[in-house]
C-alpha cells in the first residue's frame, strides 16, 4: 500500500508540474497545478506516517517526478531532450535504485 500511496504522490507532482507548464499558455491549467501538488504533498504525508524512512521517500518521490517530468515534458510539448538530459535521467534512476537498495540493507542490519 506504501508504494502505490507513493506512486500516487509521484503523479500527482508530474501531472502539477505538466499542468504548470501548460498554464503558460492557458492560466485555466492553475486549479490543475494547485490540485496536483496538493495532493501529491497529502499522499507523501501518507507515505511517511506509515514508516518509510523520509530520506527513501523524498527521494524516490523527487527524482522519479523530475525524470518522468522531463520525459513526458518532451513528449507532450515537443521539449527537446539531448544526449547529456537523457544521461541525467539514467543517473537519476541509477540513483533512485541504489537508495532503495541501501534503504533495505540498512533495515535488514537494523533487524539483526
Amino acid at each position: 500500500m506504501t508504494s502505490l500511496l507513493l506512486a500516487g504522490a509521484i503523479v500527482c507532482e508530474v501531472t502539477g508540474s505538466l499542468s504548470l507548464r501548460a498554464a503558460v499558455d492557458d492560466p485555466r491549467w492553475y486549479a490543475l497545478v494547485v490540485v496536483g501538488y496538493v495532493s501529491a504533498f497529502l499522499l507523501l504525508a501518507a507515505v511517511l506516517r506509515r514508516g518509510m524512512p523520509l530520506g527513501v521517500a523524498y527521494g524516490i518521490w523527487g527524482a522519479t517526478g523530475v525524470a518522468l517530468t522531463a520525459v513526458l515534458s518532451a513528449v507532450i510539448f515537443g521539449e527537446p531532450v539531448t544526449l547529456l538530459m537523457a544521461a541525467g535521467i539514467v543517473l537519476i534512476i541509477g540513483g533512485v535504485l541504489l537508495v532503495e537498495v541501501g534503504s533495505h540493507r540498512a533495515t535488514e542490519a537494523a533487524d539483526a
